[in-house]
């Protein structure tokens, strides 16, 4: 009995070794499948949708610039939860979810919200932020309901409105993607025409009413193509997600660069590639959503744009900090080997690093770490226990000594400092200022011969 019970467990484990192989053998068939055939583009009803996803990312992120710019990124949240009452009570009138009539209701709905914040502001002293937390979970909360009254007539279920809510890019019709196709291409048209006038009005609406721009009307148009863009973009994303591709690709683009158009070229193309990796990524498994996963997307841009963006990600700026902070300790032990030499009148061009650990206060252990650092950089020659500047050592650490006493002098002159209290502050700038800025410091002491401690100022 124990041989056979053996042998059966063997068997067993074979066959659930071969069943194993082929079930991976079908999951990574059907992975891989489904790339080819999302590659290929031949399913009409995938490329509705992918265009559809394309299309809604270019238009909310480029809209979505302007409500970054102007602080107004909760704005557009509101705008996608305030039209679900419109959506639903668009459905009760019709009992359909027909095209314009959901575009109508939609529009009524979340433009009468704007105006609710716009009244609520001004009448009260209700805050904007306020405002608009009001009107976004007020409205969202009467949609809910209303919704919930839908769901339990007899069409209810059959309705798709539960739809909205997430959204269901593969619901995405024809005549849905020609209508997002023509709410894209007439916004782009007005941003295009109005374009000065929305930059302007967007940094400094003040000096834009002076210059006599219409700022409300401007404000007024964005609004209205904002909405008009949700409603179009809200069947692939739904109320809840809509706001997020409004706000995450602009707020990606804006770490990347400083101009206003570049800025909208760059939000638009990632929420492009966005839209196109959310629906890719959803084709890959049943019944994944696609609004969550362009969600995800434009997220996980931003996630590598807050870290390795060139001027503001804080990897980079940690990095930069950490090798200026490098580069700062090595230019002081340089100044220190010149002040050593300094102090023997240049009578002597070699130190030990004995003698520079006890001019430093540090141990020589300390000392030929960092000496090792300025070999390296050649700027420094080093012959056993002996160091050495070599020409480019030498002239930068001339360039290090005849900035901190100019910048002493010019706090001493200038600010009116104590000579005693600007050693810091002169150790600071000399290190991240450039040389022009130096001559022109330099042109204001009138080429001052000493520093405010009567110390020689290099030439």
């Amino acid at each position: 009995m124990p041989r056979l019970r053996l042998k059966t467990l063997k068997a067993d484990n074979s066959m659930l070794s071969i069943l194993a192989v082929k079930i991976g053998e079908i999951t990574e068939t059907f992975f891989l499948e489904q790339i080819v055939r999302f590659l290929r583009f031949e399913d009409p009803s995938l490329v509705t949708s992918l265009f559809g996803c394309v299309l809604l990312g270019a238009v909310l992120s480029l809209l979505g610039s302007f409500m970054v710019l102007r602080k107004m990124s909760l704005m557009g949240d509101t705008l996608g939860h305030a039209v679900l009452p419109g959506i639903c009570v668009a459905f009760m009138l019709t009992g359909q979810k027909a095209l314009l009539s959901t575009f109508a209701g939609a529009m009524i709905s979340g433009l009468l919200g704007v105006l609710l914040i716009g009244w609520i502001v001004r009448y009260s002293r209700i805050k904007p932020d306020a405002a608009l937390g009001m009107i976004l979970s007020s409205f969202f909360g009467l949609g809910i309901v209303f919704l919930t009254m839908i769901q339990k007539t007899g069409t209810g279920n059959a309705s798709g409105l539960d739809k909205f809510l997430f959204g269901q890019a593969a619901a995405l019709s024809r005549s849905d993607v020609t209508a997002l196709a023509v709410v894209t291409l007439i916004c782009l048209f007005l941003v295009l025409v109005f374009y000065k006038e929305l930059k302007l009005a967007s940094f400094d609406p003040h000096f834009a009413a002076v210059l006599g721009l219409p700022v409300g009307l401007l404000q007024t148009l964005l609004m209205i193509l904002t909405t008009v863009a949700v409603v179009a973009s809200i069947q692939a994303v739904g109320v809840v997600l809509v706001s997020a591709m409004l706000i995450i690709p602009p707020a990606t683009a804006l770490l990347f660069v400083k101009r206003v158009s570049s800025m909208l070229i760059l939000a638009i193309f990632l929420g492009m590639i966005s839209g196109f990796f959310g629906a890719f990524l959803s084709f890959l498994g049943p019944s994944l959503p696609t609004g969550p996963f362009m969600v995800v997307c434009a997220a996980f841009f931003f996630g590598l744009a807050f870290l390795f963006a060139p001027a503001h990600g804080i990897a980079v700026v940690f990095f930069k900090r950490r090798a200026r902070r490098s580069r700062t300790i090595r230019e002081n032990i340089l100044k220190s080997i010149y002040h050593f030499f300094e102090g023997k009148n240049f009578a002597e061009e070699r130190v030990t690093l004995e003698d520079l650990a006890a001019f430093r206060s540090e141990t020589v252990l300390e000392i030929k770490k960092s000496v090792k650092s300025l070999v390296g950089k050649k700027w420094v020659q080093k012959e056993g226990d002996w160091i050495a500047f070599t020409q480019g050592g030498k002239d930068l650490a001339v360039q290090l000594v005849r900035r901190h006493r100019l910048w002493e002098l010019f706090l001493v002159k200038e600010a009116m400092l104590p000579a005693d209290h600007v050693h810091a502050d002169a150790e600071e700038l000399e290190h991240i200022l450039p040389e022009s800025v130096m001559r022109e410091l330099e042109d204001s002491l009138k080429h001052a011969k000493f520093d405010p401690h009567g110390k020689p100022i290099p030439s």
